[in-house]
């Protein structure tokens, strides 16, 4: 009888440390008795009595999932190939184990046929100037969608957008020439600024006395800095005639004078 009571310690003891279970703190586990949801496991040990119990474990950490690269037409008809990261966590570990034969394979397959549907619902220039927006209506069209299997969709990312070679030329130039208008009119804003100032400034000079000749002092004495430089004023013939003609009175002049004192001094 000693012998048959210690066997059955020993059964029951191993059946027992069989039955206990640890869930981990990022875990959660499902109970199922008798094949029908019993409860969640917390953290910690748990008794799942064999062959009439079972669990299954679902981690509720953040995941970060890859969605496959996928082709995709915007609105306006231009081919885009896009690929994107999405952030979820369980918060209902029952709902994802009952609701869902395999949420890791379905939130990856509803990511690619939303991100698809989305950007057939944008142009190219939104899909590239909107990604943020766009990553945002994505993430909440998925989220509303796994709420019922017990997910909740933290965040997308759009990592890429590639374009085909020939649109990707396209692009270019336009860019090219937004930037050529851009300089265009930033000089003719410049020569705009430039004539308006010219014209104050030569106000300035016709109704300020001594404006012009101080101007024109300025000028020489800046360019008089450079020994390399030669000045060469420009005098019209007229003032010179002008000048010649006084330059032959005044020796007239000098000539009567010398004279008239030689008279004097003989008398």
């Amino acid at each position: 009888m000693d012998y048959l009571f210690w066997i059955i310690v020993v059964i029951v003891t191993i059946i027992i440390l069989r039955s206990i279970v640890q869930i981990d703190q990022y875990e959660r586990g499902v109970k199922f008795t008798q094949g029908k949801f019993s409860k969640i496991m917390e953290p910690g040990w748990n008794l799942v009595l064999p062959i009439f119990q079972s669990y299954k474990k679902i981690d509720i950490r953040t995941k970060a999932v890859d969605v496959p690269e996928q082709d995709a037409i915007t609105r306006d008809n231009v081919s885009v190939r896009i690929n994107a990261v999405i952030y979820y966590k369980i918060f209902d570990a029952s709902k994802a184990i009952l609701e869902v034969e395999n949420f890791y394979y379905a939130v990856s397959q509803l990511a690619q046929t939303t991100m698809r549907n989305v950007v057939g619902s944008v142009s190219l220039n939104e899909l590239l100037g909107e990604r943020e927006k766009i990553s945002t209506e994505i993430c909440k069209i998925i989220d509303e969608a796994t709420d019922p299997w017990g997910i909740k969709v933290e965040n997308v990312e759009l990592k890429d957008v590639s374009l085909p070679e020939e649109m990707k030329r396209v692009i270019a130039k336009a860019a090219e020439a937004e930037r050529e208008k851009e300089a265009i009119l930033t000089k003719a804003q410049g020569e705009v600024e430039a004539s308006k100032n010219l014209a104050i400034a030569a106000e300035t000079m016709a109704t300020t006395p001594g404006a012009m000749h101080l101007r024109t002092l300025s000028t020489i004495n800046d360019i008089s800095s450079d020994q390399s430089n030669t000045i060469i004023f420009c005098i019209p013939i007229e003032v010179l005639e002008a000048i010649k003609g006084k330059s032959v009175d005044a020796t007239d002049m000098i000539k009567k004078l010398n004279k008239n004192h030689k008279d004097t001094t003989e008398m």
